[in-house]
């Protein structure tokens, strides 16, 4: 960790950090791409072919397995052009010397690079032993990709239902598999056995006679219990999940997934508990799943990284979460939104993005997976959705169809946002006697889901010019609260000089510590919930509140410990962070006193 960054570029939306890689793997950044649009993906393939003069060879949707040979050949492409701005870098001239000092400049302060890279200069090395000594230590930056798991659409042609490898994660798998990248692939979404068990297909997931696994498996989780079990899992099938990526439920960017009540801190702490029992479980079970595949056996545990993302926005966080945690990287999300040298975001979504407050960033019920998701109000798809509902059009075309999961009205599944669905619930709502209140009230639920495939690729295809034929221009953008304390655009440099401590990019004073944060979303969600309680609380809704008001009551406690004994950490914001934690003890016992009181008028009656 003293030779690299200690930070990584999460996955945002499907077109945001798309060619991400290009931008910062040649300065040894960690970045992740969707390969959920292979429409978006082959577009941007012929952009950069066309950028670069170089050949391109279009693979139309009329080929033979053409999702999963767009995303190979789009992964390739990116592996190539990183590569060759990589050693531009490396192979410094006199011409392009600035771009080596600026991928030094960005390393942490600790960085045994930077030191030695400065003891070189002021001893006047000649520029071929810069490039020599450059060429020796520096690495680029890892080209990772991203699945959501439960996006697994089955695909029909003609007619006629295609074999599961040809589902929509399948193929996406399949793509990356078969690429030159030597990289990992963060599975996201909870979990998929059959996509799980697919991935034991292909060579590259399996440790080599060296020990090395070229394609690693990364898992994305948001407690101890379920990294354990999709590490198990996976171990039976002969893989090993090198790296456990932990995202706060509520303190996050895309799609919500809220644990019971379980905050980051005690999650934290127990990975850190419990690695190494983690490591000799997994292990144990990998060894004898490798024999049955006369595979090669590892001679001892392979590495296993921790990390985390969510939520952090200074270096004290980060510093601590490093340190106290004993983390591996610190995934920073939407702060790089606004940072165009790494991400790809139009010009009136950057603008909104920089005057985003609290109030701006809440968490939607527009995506069609039924999931809560972080939304932007005045994002332009949502005034668009809004236009169309307000023509009596509600719902959009799907030209795409990446998030058609609702069998409802055909054997052929459908999204919940496409015209097609909504006018046929609004028709279904029609014929229902309920009052006027009741029909808005459902109306509105219907047509609040959003077209999140075309959306969240929009700004891409506007940046880039892309010449695509489509009625929706409108910009989905899905930053998480902590966007709500970055206010200005920044450059590549500035950003990093933000999480390393050398500068302060945050002008609002007002920013919560990134935990109590947390607390807060959590609470709030849980109020939220206890509001949602209509009639008699049943058996299902009191074991949730109860377990749940529990979880924070406990992980109050926790914090309160560790701010405690954590003398020399956050000393400026002690005193603030104690009665904050007091403030919100206080409010979760009332909650779970009105809790208590649903429960004993239940059991009365």
């Amino acid at each position: 960790m003293s030779t690299k960054h200690t930070f990584h570029i999460p996955v945002m939306g499907t077109g945001f950090t798309l060619d991400t890689p290009l931008k910062v793997s040649p300065f040894g950044m960690d970045s992740v791409v969707s390969i959920v649009d292979d429409v978006l993906i082959e577009n941007l393939r012929k952009t950069y072919c066309e950028k670069f003069e170089m050949p391109y060879q279009a693979i139309t949707d009329k080929i033979e397995d053409f999702r999963a040979k767009r995303i190979t050949s789009y992964l390739n492409l990116l592996q190539e052009l990183a590569e060759a701005k990589f050693n531009e870098i490396k192979n410094a001239t006199l011409e392009t010397s600035h771009e080596l000092r600026s991928y030094l400049n960005m390393l942490p302060e600790q960085s045994k690079l930077k030191s030695q890279f400065e003891a070189l200069v002021s001893n006047n090395s000649s520029l071929k032993e810069l490039r020599n000594w450059a060429g020796q230590h520096l690495k680029m930056g890892s080209i990772d990709v991203n699945i959501m798991t439960k996006l697994d659409k089955v695909n029909y042609v003609k007619g006629e239902k295609l074999p599961t490898e040809y589902n929509d994660a399948h193929a996406a798998l399949r793509g990356f598999a078969l690429s030159k990248l030597e990289s990992s692939i963060v599975l996201s979404a909870g979990m998929n056995p059959r996509l799980y068990s697919y991935m034991e297909q292909f060579d590259d997931f399996y440790p080599d006679k060296n020990n090395h696994v070229k394609k690693k498996i990364v898992i994305k989780v948001s407690d101890y219990r379920s990294a354990l079990i999709q590490g198990k899992f996976l171990a039976k099938k002969g893989l090993w999940v090198s790296e456990y990526r932990i995202e706060s439920g509520l303190n996050c960017g895309g799609h919500a997934f809220a644990t019971e009540g379980y905050l980051m801190g005690p999650i934290l702490e127990e990975f850190k508990s419990n690695k190494k029992a983690l490591i000799q479980t997994v292990h144990d079970i990998l060894v004898p799943a490798l024999q049955d595949r006369n595979k090669h056996i590892p001679s001892h545990s392979l590495p296993l990284k921790i990390t985390a993302q969510g939520g952090v926005g200074t270096e004290e966080e980060h510093r601590f979460l490093m340190d106290h945690y004993e983390l591996d990287s610190i995934g920073w999300g939407s702060p790089f939104l606004l940072v165009p040298e790494a991400t790809t975001v139009d010009d009136k979504t950057l603008e909104k993005l920089a005057l985003a407050t609290e109030k701006d960033l809440y968490l939607s019920n527009i995506s069609p997976l039924g999931v809560p998701f972080n939304n932007l109000k005045g994002n332009s798809k949502d005034l668009e959705k809004g236009n169309k509902i307000d023509a009596g059009r509600p719902g959009s075309p799907c030209p795409k169809e990446f998030l058609a999961l609702n069998s409802e009205f055909s054997e052929k599944s459908i999204c919940t946002a496409s015209r097609q669905y909504q006018r046929s619930k609004i028709k279904e709502l029609d014929t229902e006697e309920v009052s006027a209140k009741v029909y808005k009230n459902r109306f509105q639920k219907i047509v609040e889901k959003s077209c999140l495939c075309m959306g969240l690729g929009a700004a891409t295809e506007q940046i880039h010019d892309m010449d695509v034929k489509k009625s929706s221009k409108g910009v989905s953008v899905c930053p998480g609260p902590n966007m709500a304390y970055f206010s200005k655009l920044m450059s590549l440099k500035e950003i990093t000089d933000h999480i390393y401590g050398r500068s302060n990019v945050i002008s609002n004073q007002g920013r919560p510590n990134m935990f109590i944060k947390e607390l807060k979303l959590y609470s709030d969600h849980l109020k939220g919930k206890i509001d949602e309680v209509q009639g008699a609380l049943t058996k299902r809704q009191e074991k949730y509140l109860l377990s749940f008001s529990e979880n924070l009551n406990e992980g109050v406690a926790y914090y309160k410990n560790l701010f405690n004994n954590s003398s020399d950490k956050f000393e400026n914001s002690k005193i603030q962070i104690m009665a904050e934690l007091k403030q919100y003890k206080t409010s979760i016992n009332e909650m779970q006193e009105s809790i208590i009181k649903m429960v004993n008028k239940v059991q009365k009656a």
